[in-house]
Order: structure tokens, then C-alpha cells, then sequence
């Protein structure tokens, strides 16, 4: 992901949950009969990192986003928030006061209500542990209980909070009671669930290929009338070849990524749909500024200057647009222009500087990216044969993300990679989140991937929600400043490109749209599955 991310305490057993209780006695294979439908999506990564919904931050995202609801969510279309568990919602003149009116009789999967309580409990809590994209609720200094259907939020500064709320992370609300007297975050990691969205888990085995089940909640508030999937299974497929067949012989609905050759058969084929959109979703390559010979900015320099940006587009044929610094086209914080070139003389100019390069010292870099991604893989295959030309020797390693991450947040400096590839896109659809997630300062090592410490930054990152809302024109200029240091001046990172997402799935599968706030997620709910 993102990202392909996650926050939180990792499980270590792979047990069997259900949303409302302890585990039920229940298999994936038990749940599918004629009446049944079940939507297979194949992911090429593992689909779980953290179960709790306060403090997820990764692959989960697709799977959580059916299981819980947020208080709003975002509309593509109308570029604002749309409702969902809240039905109407205002705000003061000054952007300080907002109050949210629920939706009447919704129940969590647990069986209590999802009232103006459960709404304070959940933010609350998510607050408290400060995990994840917990940093969205900053604004929020107090949550008022007006009636069962009324929450009010007293904001310390003017924030988008109907637009913070349809987040992807860390806007859920969940039953904070759902463990009763027991320590809840450990109840979640079990692989139980505590939402009120279409699904709940059914069974869940980590490491698995059919890694997750989830089964239709009958007492969910959008309802089951009309033809639904009622099970979703997740798979981790990370050869495409393998997903696609699987595809053709029916035995997957969905595949969230194909390379781009397996894209263009799947077009041309007969009972197979596609569809291809722009998104919200940029490739990151994140040097360690820290520690390692990347330490010194010239190198950092040279390895940007050897990115073929413009070939990676060409050879990609539809699957990606150039990127132009950090923030994706249709985001406030977008500068036009910014456009990045290979330049493998100037590349040679910085390296022979540094003592490497051709004629010099041999440099050696490690690097990091995410197993069964062809578009990565052709970045690194790109990278490392320019690098080589230039004296310069990659040793590059495709991993599943919750080894890569580790790796990357390796305590031992000396264990870390000096090159980092992954995907970001925002936690709700604003730019912030790639300048604090990856680029402030963290302890311990989160998203920051580059290692950065530098007070100064942090504080000019710090001041862009508030900025956002009180003055867009000066929002705007401190983006621009924030890219022109991060990529131009400290050279921490480059950006390739931005991804347009190409999607194919069963040709019985009606209903689908993309959303680019919620990067991956199929609504399956949404669907409706055909003969």
C-alpha cells in the first residue's frame, strides 16, 4: 500500500472467529450451498496485519471496509462525504462544532446498538491508543452525547470533519464492550470482529492461500433483499498467471491486479469484464537517509537520476500515469509540472563526487519490494541494470509486506534496506497523509520509511490540516514548498508514477465501481451476482 501497511499488534495464532462471540465451530467450505453466492477475491498479498479497528493500517483495508462502517463515506463523484452511518451531519460557521445525526436501528454484530455512545466509545478509544491513522481524529478536543442519535465534536481547530469520518482507516466504528470484561485488542487479533457492516468474519487462517471468510451479518441495516453475495472469501495469489487462470475456470470473481499483458487478454475475453481508472495511488521509493551509503544525499541523488521515469511509463501501456511530486492529480496539494527524468550523466556526475560511479569505488544497495507485482518488478529490473552501468550493484529482494516492513522497521539500523518500494494512498482523500505518515519524524519506526528526524519539518507538516481549512492558497504553497524539499532538495524519495488501477472480474459480476478513497476495496455488498 499502501501501503501495503498495518499498524498494531501482529496475531501470532491463526484461529477460527466469529464477529459476536467466541469462535465458532465453522468452515469456509461449510459456508457456500446453491443459494449461496460467494465472491472470491484474489490479492497477490497477505490480506491481514491487524484485526483491531483502531489501530489497522494495511492490505486489511479491503476486507474491513465490509465489515465495518464508518460515520460517512466518501462519493467519488460529488468529491464529498456521502452518508452512511450518520444521515445528516452540520457544522458551525467557524468549522469547530460538528453534530452528526446515526442512522436509527442499527445493530453491531455483537447485537447492541450503534448509537451516539458507541460512536464517543469508538473514537475515543481510537484516540487513546494513537495506532495507525489514529492521527485523523487530532482536531477532536471533546465528543458530546446530545441523545441516542446526536453526537456532537467540539474541534480545537476548523477541520473537514464529515470528510475525516469516511476515512479508511480509523474512522470505523466498532463496539468498544465486545470483550466484555476481556482485554479487547487481544479479543480483535484472535480474528473476531466487532462491526455492524454487511459481513462478519466466519473463519480466518493466516498464512493460508484462502486466508479469510466472511459471512452475510442477516441483521445488517442496508439489508438483504434482491440477489446479494452472501460469503466474501479472500486469497492470496501472488503468481498472476495462477490468478488469472483461476479467473477464466471461474474460480475467482475478482482479481485486484494483473500485469499489463494478462490485463490485455483479459479484455479481449469472452465472459471476462474489465475496468481501468485513474486513482489516488503513487509508487514511493524510499531511500534511508539514516544510515547506509544512501546516507549521503549526492547518492540519493544519482539513484533518482537513474529511474527511467518515462520508459516505466511506456512499458506499463495504460497501467500508470507520470507522476508529478508527491501528491496524485485531483488532491489539494498537486503541482502541475513537476514532472521527473532520467538523467544517468548527471547520475555519474553525483556518484564521482561521492568516489563511486564508473572509474571509482564499487557501490553496493539493498532494496526491497513487494513479491508478485510485476510493476514493481519491472521498476527494480530498470533500475538495477541502469545502476549497473554505473558501477553501482542492487541487490533486490521481493517480499510478502509483513516481511518487508519488519525488515524495514528493523530496531538494528544495520538490518534495514537502503531502498524501500511500496504503494501509499491517503487514509480519506486529502494529501496529508503522505507527509505524516511517511516523512515526520516517528518512534518507533512506522511508515517512515526513510528514517527522516528533522524538527523543523515536522512542525511545517504539522501545521497542513489546519492550514487546509482556514486558508487553501497558503495550504497549497506549503505542499509545494514540503515536495520541492522531500524530493528535489533532501532527496529522501522518488516517485515513478501514479497508478491507474486495472482491474478484471467475472463477467457475471454487476455492479462494480472503484472508489480511489478506498484504495483496493470491493464493496461487495454493492454487488449483484448474476446466473
Amino acid at each position: 500500500m499502501r501501503r501495503f501497511l498495518v499498524m498494531g499488534v501482529m496475531a501470532v495464532l491463526a484461529l477460527t472467529g466469529c464477529g459476536g462471540g467466541e469462535p465458532a465451530e465453522i468452515s469456509a467450505a461449510g459456508l457456500s450451498s446453491a443459494k449461496d453466492s460467494t465472491f472470491v477475491y484474489l490479492h497477490h498479498l497477505d490480506i491481514v496485519t491487524d484485526w483491531d479497528p483502531a489501530s489497522s493500517y494495511s492490505n486489511e483495508i479491503v476486507a474491513m471496509e465490509n465489515i465495518y462502517d464508518s460515520l460517512t463515506i466518501y462519493n467519488p463523484r460529488t468529491r464529498r462525504a456521502g452518508p452512511r452511518l450518520a444521515v445528516a451531519w452540520t457544522s458551525s460557521a467557524d468549522g469547530k462544532t460538528w453534530t452528526f445525526t446515526l442512522r436509527e436501528g442499527v445493530l453491531f454484530h455483537t447485537g447492541r446498538p450503534v448509537d451516539a455512545a458507541a460512536v464517543k466509545a469508538s473514537v475515543e478509544r481510537t484516540k487513546r491508543l494513537g495506532a495507525g491513522a489514529a492521527y485523523i481524529w487530532d482536531s477532536v478536543q471533546q465528543i458530546v452525547v446530545r441523545d441516542p442519535l446526536t453526537v456532537e465534536f467540539h474541534l480545537k481547530y476548523a477541520a473537514p470533519l464529515d470528510i475525516i469520518a469516511s476515512s479508511g482507516y480509523a474512522a470505523f466504528v466498532y463496539d468498544t464492550h465486545a470483550a466484555g470484561s476481556g482485554d479487547l485488542a487481544k479479543w480483535f487479533q484472535t480474528g473476531r470482529d466487532a462491526g455492524s457492516g454487511p459481513y462478519t468474519v466466519a473463519s480466518w487462517t493466516k498464512g493460508r492461500e484462502k486466508e479469510l471468510v466472511l459471512r452475510a451479518f442477516d441483521g445488517y441495516w442496508g439489508g438483504w433483499d434482491g440477489p446479494h453475495y452472501r460469503n466474501v472469501e479472500f486469497r492470496v495469489t501472488p503468481d498472476p498467471d495462477r490468478a488469472y487462470r483461476m479467473l477464466l475456470r471461474g474460480e475467482a470473481s475478482y482479481v485486484q491486479r494483473l500485469n499489463t499483458q494478462l490485463f490485455l487478454r483479459a479484455r479481449a475475453t469472452a465472459g471476462v469484464r474489465t475496468i481501468q481508472v485513474p486513482s489516488f495511488q503513487n509508487l514511493l521509493v524510499l531511500f534511508n537517509s539514516a544510515s547506509g551509503p544512501l546516507a549521503d544525499v549526492r547518492l540519493r541523488k544519482a539513484v533518482q537520476k537513474a529511474i527511467d521515469y518515462d520508459g516505466l511509463i511506456t512499458r506499463m501501456r495504460g497501467a500508470a500515469a507520470p507522476a508529478s511530486g508527491l501528491v496524485p492529480e485531483g488532491l489539494l496539494g498537486h503541482v502541475p509540472g513537476q514532472r521527473s527524468r532520467q538523467d544517468l550523466a548527471g547520475a555519474a556526475e553525483l556518484l564521482a563526487q561521492a568516489g563511486y560511479g564508473p572509474g571509482g569505488a564499487p557501490l553496493r544497495l539493498t532494496l526491497t519490494y513487494a513479491e508478485g507485482d510485476d510493476d514493481e518488478a519491472l521498476l527494480v529490473r530498470l533500475l538495477t541494470d541502469a545502476l549497473a552501468s554505473l558501477n553501482v550493484q542492487v541487490e533486490a529482494k521481493a517480499m510478502q509486506w509483513n516481511d518487508q516492513w519488519s525488515r524495514g522497521k528493523a530496531t538494528d539500523p544495520a538490518k534495514r534496506q537502503d531502498i524501500f518500494v511500496m504503494y501509499w494512498y491517503p487514509d480519506y482523500a486529502d494529501a496529508y497523509s503522505w507527509f505524516l505518515n511517511v516523512f515526520h519524524s516517528a518512534e518507533p519506526v512506522s511508515f517512515n520509511l526513510t528514517y527522516l528526524k528533522d524538527k523543523n519539518l515536522d512542525e511545517r507538516i504539522d501545521t497542513l490540516p489546519s492550514l487546509a481549512t482556514s486558508d487553501r492558497g497558503a495550504a497549497e504553497k506549503a505542499y509545494a514548498d514540503l515536495q520541492k524539499r522531500l524530493v528535489e532538495k533532501e532527496a529522501v524519495v522518488a516517485v515513478p508514477w501514479v497508478s491507474t488501477y486495472q482491474r478484471a472480474y467475472l463477467g457475471n459480476v454487476q455492479g462494480y465501481t472503484d472508489n480511489p478513497a478506498y484504495s483496493n476495496v470491493v464493496f461487495v455488498h454493492d454487488l449483484i451476482p448474476g446466473g
